[in-house]
């Protein structure tokens, strides 16, 4: 009970306190999910960058297991040649360098057979991913990549021989997709012909 002349202390909040504290509370909250959409927006989808790092990777496996020999492969002596050069111990007629002889990557009957043949290699024109077959891949049409080959040292490895032809191949892939998305690997090839 309560008595004459004494005050009651109450507890709680005003309403204007109520009120005052939820609009400073959705004023935060509407300047932090501002943030998170603004960053959302200008990171790349991580599915894309996904997709476009295993095309890379493919691309580049497919390069680097090809052969990477002195002589073209399609040469007689290509196997036991000991120098980039013609001759008994070099190349029968054909010594390979950078770039296709006339291959393609898709041709059946002249495809592409040495790392050196994917100098320059870009996805078809129209964009999208194809196979070794030249066959488009469902859903990549949006992605495009490309292939750059270069001589290159490698630790103790000199970048050239005595002939002026490489030892060391720096293998580039490039891969673009939707959204600017870009992955670029690296790899290296050396030469492992003769080994007698």
């Amino acid at each position: 009970m309560s008595t004459p002349g004494h005050r009651r202390f109450q507890r709680g909040l005003s309403l204007i306190e109520l009120i005052m504290f939820i609009v400073i509370v959705g004023v935060s909250v509407a300047g932090v999910l501002v943030a998170i959409d603004r960053t959302a927006r200008a990171s790349a989808d991580p599915v894309i960058a996904k997709q476009a790092l295993a095309i890379a990777e493919a691309l580049l496996e497919e390069v680097e297991l090809m052969p990477f020999t002195f002589c073209d492969p399609d040469d007689a002596q290509a196997a036991s040649a000991q120098s980039a050069t013609i001759g008994a111990t070099g190349c029968s007629t054909l010594i390979e360098a950078i770039g296709p002889e006339g291959e393609t990557r898709s041709n059946a009957s002249k495809p592409f057979d040495n790392v050196n043949d994917y100098n320059l290699y870009t996805s078809p024109a129209g964009g999208g991913i194809t196979d070794i077959t030249d066959t488009a891949v469902p859903g990549l049409g949006s992605y495009s990549a490309r292939v750059d080959i270069a001589s290159a040292a490698l630790g103790d490895i000199p970048k050239d021989d005595a002939n002026g032809q490489a030892n060391v191949l720096l293998i580039t892939v490039t891969v673009t997709g939707p959204g600017n998305t870009s992955v670029v690997l690296n790899g290296y090839r050396t030469k492992y012909a003769p080994r007698n």
